[in-house]
């Protein structure tokens, strides 16, 4: 174990986690409780976390309330945070093998006193609960929950690492092998997805969910029917054989099917979950310590770390954006348009901003459609107890239709969704602008747009933004902000006031063509058609790019975005930009013949060429090998953001590796497009040097 010198001398810097027990009277038991609050001393913007030294303070707390031979140990947190994990802030420093598996050791030394204790352990979870704060809790012999805790997972496989202080030995074993998949892999690499309090109940990794008004007095109490044998919480019976192998067996699809079987650490997490069949904490922790002193000294933790502070830290204070204070207040929000990408937008503001939400399209079968998918969504989200009864109502009712655009007359902030086309839209923003108040904010959803010619006839251009969604809109947490050539900082300081309150993370983005993530995925997506064009077979095509891990092929991600969508936004970049984006003749074909996908499936789910493709699609006798493939298009991407940011298309490179993080689902564990591309060599290869500093981007060269 670490001892507090050393610990203070590998991380100078640690924000200090302390942990302090106190000795307090609960009724019904003859001994006292001892108590350890967990606490960073500071507000709930830093939640607390275990560095060298806060292990070691929690080691001396449990030292402090062993000695007292108490009736129970409980450990718990400060107001409304838990824990949520290592800190990592000072890990990219360590260069020592050995203290990297101190630190490393100490966290299993310090957790397993709870595990092995004579003493009945309990964790009083009361509030947000992440990584290694929740392999503390699951430390414990029993555990209870605040029920409005907001943020419950192990994250480490969306970061490309793993469970490394217990979470992969003793989770399997408390609530079965499946279940732990579910949480380990499965929902980590679903955006790392939180659970929710009632979701962490039934599946067992909490005893009891406690109502936070009095949650600790609650959870003492219950300590106490425990502790005198009046109540056992159920343990499962854990299957071992079958269920076991079927749960490795989803994990390893789950994890092929989200990374091709190249995230390190989904990959590592899953040796460990198969490890954990022995129930041997002695074997499991070794290796869970063995594979974190290695992870410690690899790029693959400084990769996850630059995408982790790009996302919790750059993403919370977008670059360039306006002082709030200039932002207007939004009371109601108008929609043009009342198809599938508006509905969900109406669904969005009225969850978020809960004002009132109108849709207007051309007539009224589509309002109709409109309305009702939100209020279908609502009702969905009041079946899974997402909202209350009551909520449920106030939501639908603040959503009507109109086919009258004066029914955004009192409106602050109107958003545009309809088809793709410049005309269409400037028509629009005339029309809504003849209604609306002068300080009104007009947004567009446009993919690739111009911003300054959709409100270059408007009397009041400067109150024009670009608002771009990426689709599912519920589910993709990136907002690209458009700042047209007029666009005025109330109208972009309202924008990122909206977008903040949406839960998404904004990145100001000059107009350019098709901004940031679809023009460097159209110019990907361009040379790998563009090797299909030139005699490349698809299934070399498609599968070329698989040892990054992307969240999927560029077939599928053609299938996704829909043909004709691609093509529009090729021809647009073609316009724009004719040197470097070509549009496939194959592609029209493919469009004019009204087909969306290029793979068809049989019943087990394999994918063969479609017949009618391979027929209409006319290739060239020079075909391409993967890596040939897999180099062309990453060095097309190389060449396309060193140009946006000499045109200035974001602040820097980091907003480019923002947005492919959370628009595109650029993998964690790649650590960032440009990071990767430095990494690769590519950067230098194709623009003659880096794009960070091995220091900036916190991942060294290879």
């Amino acid at each position: 174990m670490i001892s507090a010198e050393q610990a203070k001398a590998a991380f100078p810097d640690e924000v200090v986690t302390t942990a302090v027990t106190r000795l307090i009277s609960v009724p019904g038991l003859d001994r006292q409780v001892a108590l350890i609050t967990i606490d960073n001393g500071l507000d709930h913007n830093r939640p607390s976390t275990f560095g060298p030294q806060g292990l070691v303070s929690l080691n001396s707390a449990l030292d402090e309330a062993f000695a007292a031979e108490p009736a129970a140990i409980a450990v718990t947190g400060k107001p409304f945070i838990f824990a949520v994990g290592a800190d990592l802030s000072g890990v990219e420093e360590i260069s020592d093998p050995d203290l990297a598996r101190q630190i490393a050791q100490t966290g299993h030394d310090v957790f397993r006193r709870l595990t092995e204790s004579k003493i009945p352990t309990f964790g009083f979870v009361n509030g947000a609960v992440m990584g290694g704060g929740l392999e503390l809790a699951l430390s414990c012999h029993y555990r209870t929950l605040s029920d409005n805790t907001a943020a419950i997972a192990l994250p480490e496989v969306f970061l490309g690492l793993f469970p490394g202080w217990g979470g992969t030995q003793l989770l399997p074993n408390l609530i079965g092998p499946d279940a732990a998949v579910t949480v380990i892999v499965e929902n980590a690499l679903n955006q790392n997805k939180m659970l929710k309090p009632a979701q962490a109940a039934e599946l067992g990794i909490v005893d009891e969910v406690f109502g936070s008004a009095d949650y600790l007095e609650q959870s003492l109490l219950w300590l106490a029917k425990v502790v005198r044998g009046e109540v056992t919480p159920p343990r499962r019976e854990i299957d071992r054989g079958q269920e076991w192998d079927a749960a490795i067996g989803r994990a390893k699809a789950i994890v092929d099917g989200k990374t091709k079987g190249a995230s390190p650490g989904a990959n590592k997490a899953i040796e460990l979950l198969e490890l954990a069949r022995a129930k041997d904490l002695d074997r499991g922790y070794a290796a869970e310590t063995d594979a974190l002193t290695e992870v410690l000294m690899t790029d693959t933790l400084r990769a996850g770390l630059y995408s982790f502070n790009l996302v919790n830290k750059r993403a919370k204070k977008p670059a360039g954006a306006p002082d709030k204070s200039l932002a207007r207040k939004v009371g109601k929000v108008g929609i043009v348009g009342a198809g599938l990408m508006a509905s969900q937008l109406a669904l969005l503001f009225v969850r978020r901003l809960k004002v009132p939400v109108v849709l207007t399209d051309i007539d009224q079968a589509r309002v109709d459609k409109g309305v009702s998918y939100v209020h279908g969504e609502v009702d969905k989200l009041l079946d899974k107890r997402r909202v209350s009864q009551d909520e449920a109502n106030r939501l639908k009712a603040l959503v009507s239709g109109s086919l009258d655009k004066s029914a955004f007359a009192d409106a602050d902030f109107v958003i545009e969704a309809v088809f793709e086309e410049l005309g269409i839209k400037q028509q629009v923003f005339s029309e809504v602008e003849a209604v609306v108040g002068p300080e009104c904010v007009l947004a567009t959803n446009t993919s690739s747009l111009s911003i300054t010619e959709m409100a270059e006839r408007l009397e009041h251009p400067e109150r024009v933004v670009g608002f771009h969604f990426f689709n599912p809109v519920a589910v993709l947490p990136l907002l690209e902000i458009v700042r047209g050539e007029r666009t005025d900082d109330a109208t972009l300081a309202t924008a990122f006031a909206v977008g903040k309150q949406l839960k998404k993370s904004s990145v100001l983005v000059k107009d350019a063509p098709a901004f940031v993530v679809n023009r460097l995925l159209t110019r990907f997506l361009g040379e790998v058609l563009a090797s299909v064009d030139e005699g490349t077979p698809f299934e070399v095509a498609d599968t070329a790019l698989d040892p990054l891990g992307l969240p999927m092929s560029p077939m599928t991600l053609l299938q996704l975005v829909g043909p004709p969508v691609a093509l529009h936004v090729a021809e647009t970049m073609h316009a724009a930009f004719p040197d470097r984006f070509g549009v496939s003749a194959n592609l029209k074909r493919f469009v004019d013949a009204g087909k969306s996908a290029v793979w068809t499936w049989d019943e087990q789910g394999n994918a063969t060429l479609d017949p009618e493709v391979a027929e209409l699609w006319q290739q060239g006798d020079a075909p391409q090998s993967a890596e040939q493939v897999r180099e062309r298009a990453v060095s097309a991407i190389a060449e396309e953001v060193r140009i946006m940011l000499d045109e200035g298309v974001v602040a820097e490179a980091q907003d480019i590796d923002l947005c492919l993080i959370l628009g595109a689902g650029w993998p964690f564990w790649l650590g960032g497009i440009t990071p990767y591309l430095d990494r690769s060599g590519i950067s230098e290869k194709v623009n003659g040097g880096r794009f960070l500093s091995p220091g900036a981007a916190s991942v060294p060269a290879n």
